[in-house]
């Protein structure tokens, strides 16, 4: 081996290499697990070459393309080569490999694409997936593939998962009992020192954390790394360092969308002076990040969630994790002792979760479920470690359909195997699919983030215009433009249309592009005066007031917030309805539609020309069918609730006596009636189409109807709904209380011996005087006759002496009558 690989060997890494190489030799697979700092990355792949375990390439999987590059430079500066020769890389847009390539360093997703090609990985001896910790989608989707082609048509293929944090063992079982390999300790001690007391909540976050990287200066030597969640946080707390830093100190920011020389400046050793690198999540692994002695950890990560629910993914940011949290402050003793600050107490730091959660859990599964359609394979045939949530795949499924890219049975159609083969997400592929070349710009920008300053116009046609002519644009705009971000978007839009089929022979415009790929949020702005817009996959989104496509009547969402309440949309693009019918024709179709209308309390009969959940065009329907306006009242029983008159109680009321007492009658509690409209009511709603219609419907007819003749029948007789007096009378008899009851005047029931029954149950009888005021309420009239009756007409023949109080009530004829005159 050379002298530089000879330099390596006082890494802890090399106190673990023995016995890995023995386990991948004698099983093919192993778990290593080792520490920051140990250097797994950069010497693990050099010795699997030199002890000759395979005679295939070796390929290592990085999470991101600054780690691949710099894995890739720093193994083939071991070997006193550069790279592309025995160690070279592969990642998107940019390729340095050559015929003597033995160990290739690529971003993960490039090993979906291999297999995906060459499902036997002709040539390829080895798979190495470094920071398997982090558990990206592409990397468990990756190992799942891998896992699956060595057991049945690769059982030579060599797997390596290494991991700084994970839980090796479930990745051990996942990989069929592999052996896990540990390596112990980092290079150097790492001091942590956390605040004495929280950050005040009024206290902003970029102003406390450089507060802290201005005091871990004064306090340390050597440089300084600085973790913030984004590019935003990192440019602030950039401006607020300026001019309160020692002279000799060096502000390096480092994220992801950087160009390569300039991340290559922030991780390279600093010429002279102090470096103080301000960095994202991209420096917490695989990255060697040369002088670094103190870590400045802000303690927030941002991540990527998806809402099933709205159907988009969001950034948020969160608290780091444990896991992520050591991670951070491995970097400080990387080439000596170091020191990490934290902007969080240690009393804080027992409120933080593990481990971050795993990409399958929380991000869009669209590409996932695309590739195992192209698989054809199902989740759960495959070996993930996590698998994905059921109902958001099903979203994703529903999604591709939706784009074209699979069928009814979820099997993949060609067009999905054309949007497959392109490096972009389902959405942005099918849109050049169908775009050809023409595409390639819109697609870059969507794929990158926002080119245009903070509080940049909504409006998509500035970006492009500032892509295709910055001159014109900056004579007419006043929003600064990150001319980086543009190179990048330029070259990144070139390298895709390269890849893109030829187009057919209708070009199209930018809105119909932006369309292709977002189907569902085309929107329709609401009337009013606020920019509010339904979508037309259903969801609700809002514009920022007074932006200049505010008024705009249809639009394309193509960012938005992912808020599931309602969404606001950070991107939009305006689009006639010519164009959206010439895209959409085979789906705007006329609707017949009777509803309920809460706001009018009323049915409103509609023919509606609609492209998903937006409506184009509203018109009156004339001839609406009475069934389909009454099905449509149904709706607005449920909002009014029940209409019952005083019988409808009553009939309700005896058939749950009866279902009480064990007999087969329907219930007809409210919860029940209004769970079963259709079979008892809708029959009988005729033209009833208003809540003020509705008021005056007596449901009592459609309640009966509710019992067939038997049933009828057997109510009838066990409870019926009327006493016939000794009058002849029928007196409704309420079954609403405790008992069976009926209220009539005290005379109407003179002659009446025996008490009236249902049943075997006494009628609860409330007797009146002839005022109708009661008199007297008893489940006994022969006990009522011969004991309080004597006092109670005492009192009643001063009152009412125009009526007869017979001193015998039982021997008396019963009547509604005042008695004649001169009669005692």
């Amino acid at each position: 081996m050379t002298d530089n690989v000879a330099m390596t060997k006082n890494l802890p890494i090399h106190d673990a290499i023995a016995p890995l190489i023995a386990a991948l030799r004698d099983h093919g697979r192993a778990v290593l697990q080792a520490p920051p700092g140990a250097g797994k990355t950069t010497v693990v792949p050099l010795e699997m070459l030199h002890a000759g375990l395979t005679k295939g390439r070796i390929l290592m999987l990085e999470p991101r393309r600054l780690a691949a590059r710099a894995a890739a430079e720093r193994m083939a500066h071991t070997l006193n080569e550069h790279p592309g020769q025995t160690v070279g890389y592969r990642v998107r847009g940019d390729a340095k490999i050559s015929k003597s390539t033995q160990i290739e360093v690529v971003t993960e997703g490039i090993l979906t694409r291999m297999i995906q090609s060459d499902p036997e990985l002709t040539g390829v001896g080895a798979v190495i997936f470094d920071e398997f910790h982090e558990r990206s989608l592409n990397a468990d989707l990756g190992l799942a593939l891998c896992l699956e082609v060595a057991g049945a048509l690769r059982d030579d293929l060599i797997l390596l998962a290494m991991s700084a944090t994970l839980d090796a063992e479930p990745v051990a079982e996942l990989m069929g009992g592999a052996p896990v390999i540990t390596s112990q300790g980092r290079s150097f001690p790492v001091e942590t020192r956390w605040l004495d007391r929280p950050v005040p909540k009024q206290t902003r976050y970029e102003t406390a954390l450089t507060d802290l990287v201005i005091r871990a200066v004064s306090e340390t030597e050597g440089g300084v790394l600085v973790f913030l969640p984004g590019e935003g946080e990192i440019r602030r707390v950039e401006a607020l360092l300026q001019g309160r830093l020692p002279e000799d100190c060096h502000i390096r920011p480092l994220f992801g969308a950087m160009d390569f020389a300039r991340q290559r400046a922030a991780i390279a050793p600093a010429a002279d002076g102090r470096k103080i690198v301000l960095a994202t999540s991209i420096a917490e692994t695989s990255l060697t990040i040369e002088d670094i002695r103190v870590v400045v950890d802000g303690g927030r990560a941002r991540r990527a969630r998806f809402d099933p629910g709205s159907g988009m993914s969001r950034l948020v940011t969160e608290p780091v994790t444990r896991a992520e949290a050591t991670q951070r402050a491995g970097r400080a003793g990387r080439v000596a002792e170091g020191t990490c600050y934290r902007l969080w107490t240690k009393g804080e730091e027992g409120a933080l979760h593990a481990y971050p959660p795993a990409e399958i859990e929380a991000a869009d599964l669209a590409g996932l479920a695309l590739e195992l359609a192209v698989w054809r394979a199902t989740p759960d045939e495959l070996a993930f470690l996590t698998p994905p949530n059921p109902g958001v795949y099903a979203e994703a499924q529903a999604l591709l359909r939706m784009l074209g890219a699979l069928d009814e049975q979820n099997r993949i159609t060609t067009h999905g195997k054309a949007i497959a083969a392109l490096p972009l997400h389902p959405r942005l592929a099918h849109m050049m699919a169908k775009a050809g070349p023409e595409g390639a710009m819109l697609a870059a920008l969507l794929s990158d983030r926002d080119p245009l300053s903070r509080g940049a116009p909504v409006d998509l046609a500035l970006r492009l215009t500032a892509l295709k002519d910055l001159r014109t644009y900056e004579q007419r705009h006043p929003h600064a433009v990150n001319r980086g971000a543009l190179e990048r978007i330029k070259s990144e839009a070139k390298r895709l249309a390269r890849q893109a089929n030829p187009a057919g022979p209708v070009s199209l415009s930018d809105a119909e592009m932006a369309a292709l790929a977002y189907p569902d949020r085309v929107g329709l702005r609401r009337k009013g005066d606020a920019p509010r817009y339904v979508l037309s996959g259903g969801k609700g989104a809002v514009m920022p007031e007074g932006d200049d496509l505010s008024g705009t009547r249809l639009i394309v969402a193509t960012d938005l917030d992912g808020n599931p309440r309602e969404a606001r949309i950070r991107q939009a693009i305006a689009i006639t309805e010519s164009e959206l019918c010439t895209q959409f024709s085979d789906q705007i179709e006329w609707h017949d539609v009777c509803l309920w209308d809460k706001r009018e309390r009323r049915v409103i009969a509609r023919r509606q020309e609609r492209f998903g959940a937006i409506v184009l065009d509203d018109r009156i329907w004339k001839d609406a069918p009475p069934e389909e306006t009454a099905r449509a009242m149904l709706d607005g029983v449920r909002d009014l609730g029940l209409n019952w008159s005083d019988a409808a109680k009553r009939f309700a009321a005896r058939v749950e006596l009866i279902r009480a007492a064990g007999k087969n009658l329907p219930e007809m509690t409210e919860t029940a009636l209004l769970d079963d409209l259709e079979r008892w009511l809708l029959p009988y709603l005729g033209k009833v189409k208003t809540a003020q219609e509705w008021k005056k419907f007596d449901m009592l007819d459609a309640l009966r109807a509710h019992l067939d003749y038997e049933q009828m029948q057997l109510l009838d007789a066990l409870a019926p709904a009327y006493f016939t007096t000794p009058l002849g009378r029928k007196i409704p008899i309420d079954y609403g209380g405790e008992a069976p009851e009926i209220s009539l005047r005290l005379q109407e029931m003179f002659g009446q011996t025996t008490h009236p029954l249902v049943g075997r149950t006494p009628l609860r009888v409330t007797l009146l005087s002839p005022a109708g005021r009661p008199v007297q309420t008893t489940t006994d009239i022969p006990g009522f006759w011969a004991s309080s009756y004597g006092d109670v007409r005492k009192d009643m023949r001063g009152r009412y002496p125009k009526h007869p109080w017979p001193e015998d009530p039982t021997q008396a004829d019963p009547t509604l009558r005042a008695k004649r005159r001169n009669s005692g």
